[in-house]
């Protein structure tokens, strides 16, 4: 049996494609800096770091902000916010964090920008990290691919399948590297157990069980005055209007958990907040990550009032096409993390954690010609290697995709309240056209996938 590889190559060289390619979709060249190689500074010269531009510097994005900085093969240029006073605070942090490095060689200083098109468009940028409201996820992702950028955008991928779909064969039309935050791809833990899972060594799956919290609700929330340093308009994009109040976005001070996550109009909840993470592993242990489930069938309760309506307690299950069922469901029915059940055992993982039974399995080897998933230790790193590699990431855009549709096929499902049958390869619904209808929402003028 030959050694199974998930790592593959993507031959187009680093700014080959930025430097002359010709684009089909839109007929233009797309230009780029021409970077020095390595051999004649070193791999951290200035001219061969990998420029950053981060749209996106809340909660999230301050944290991947910052790692990017702790890498000197990278150098952040520019940062992107549509809160004045969060970009402001995070072109502080950068150009003190170069300060204190005596300047990282020709550093110029961060740019500052409130408008994600205006940070996309400048040629001496190579990549970008995205770490918006999920409304905010595909456009200027696609846009970054489109003008030759190499793209980290935080899960879930998009906010729909139909953006999904569209944002994963732009991406690849353009030959971009592409990492989603899906970390538990990049932990030893989460890796070891689906290699346990698809060299059978818990005999055939059967189950999946995945277990995550849900988010609270809230009271009704008075319209109040939209904050100078906010351009709130374009904060909703193309969500639908609705008057402004701090807990529908994020904290006006300090970078708490935001009202955000909790609203329909921008996200689906934890089913995308923590499901893009453990539906992830589960597509990974079952070798499914290029396809999802036939019949999926949800219940949950929604909030009675108040803006933040997204689901509560909730129980989803998937099947798929080899039999396999997925239950999804809150912490009160299934524990956090991910249980894989097979005819001989079992293997449980959650961060920091994993067990199995029987216990010999946690000592065990995975053997040569034994399947080897793709390794990665550090996701971050991993982009960045794979950026100056061309090579496909640990969690690559159409894996992204995938993984996020289980969630919102999820979602789709418990709205309806009624079992749905699916196709992967066609990506319809074969049963319900309500459901068809839910894989895309219209977006808000002037903006349009």
């Amino acid at each position: 049996m030959k050694n199974k590889k998930t790592k593959k190559s993507n031959i187009i060289s680093r700014r080959q494609f930025l430097k002359s390619s010709a684009v089909t979709a839109t007929s233009t060249i797309l230009l780029g800096p021409t970077i020095v190689p390595s051999s004649v500074f070193g791999a951290e010269a200035p001219s061969n770091r990998i420029t950053f531009g981060c749209i996106g510097v809340g909660r999230m994005g301050l944290g991947d902000m910052r790692e990017i900085l702790g890498f000197k093969q990278a150098q952040v240029i520019a940062v992107c916010d549509v809160d004045s006073n969060r970009v402001k605070h995070a072109q502080q942090l950068v150009e003190k964090h170069y300060s204190a490095q005596g300047g990282n060689g020709n550093y110029k200083g961060c740019a500052a920008y409130k408008d994600f098109r205006d940070l996309i468009a400048q040629d001496d940028i190579d990549a970008v990290s995205i770490a918006t409201p999920d409304q905010w996820h595909a456009l200027p992702a696609i846009a970054a691919a489109r003008a030759g950028k190499d793209i980290f955008l935080q899960k879930p991928l998009t906010l729909t399948i139909k953006e999904g779909r569209v944002l994963s064969d732009t991406v690849r039309r353009y030959g971009r590297i592409f990492q989603v935050g899906s970390q538990q791809r990049s932990d030893s833990r989460f890796r070891f157990a689906c290699e346990l899972v698809r060299n059978h060594r818990i005999g055939k799956l059967h189950t999946i069980k995945v277990g995550f919290s849900t988010d609270p609700s809230t009271t009704p929330q008075p319209p109040m005055p939209v904050p100078d340093s906010l351009d709130y308009d374009m904060w909703l994009g193309p969500a639908p209007w609705a008057a402004y109040t701090e807990k529908r976005v994020h904290p006006q001070t300090g970078y708490g958990r935001p009202g955000w996550l909790r609203i329909q109009d921008y996200g689906a909840g934890m089913i995308t907040g923590w499901g893009s993470h453990h539906n992830d592993i589960a597509q990974w242990g079952m070798g499914t990550e290029y396809t999802g489930p036939v019949e999926i069938e949800g219940q949950t309760e929604y909030p009675k009032d108040g803006p933040w309506n997204v689901h509560g307690n909730f129980r989803i299950e998937y099947t798929y096409a080899n039999g396999v069922k997925v239950i999804c469901a809150d912490t009160k029915k299934n524990k956090q993390g991910i249980l894989f059940e097979g005819t001989e055992g079992w293997v449980y993982v959650k961060r920091g954690l994993i067990d199995a039974e029987p216990k010999s399995l946690l000592t065990s080897t995975i053997g040569p010609n034994e399947t080897h998933l793709y390794k990665s230790s550090n996701h971050k790193a991993n982009f960045l290697e794979c950026i100056k590699s061309r090579t496909e990431t640990a969690a690559p855009v159409e894996v992204g995709h995938r993984s996020c549709s289980v969630c919102l096929l999820g979602d789709i499902a418990m709205r309806l309240g009624r079992k749905l049958k699916w196709d992967p390869e066609q990506e319809r619904f074969t049963n319900d056209d309500d459901a068809n209808r839910m894989l895309y929402r219209p977006m808000r003028s002037p903006w349009r996938l």
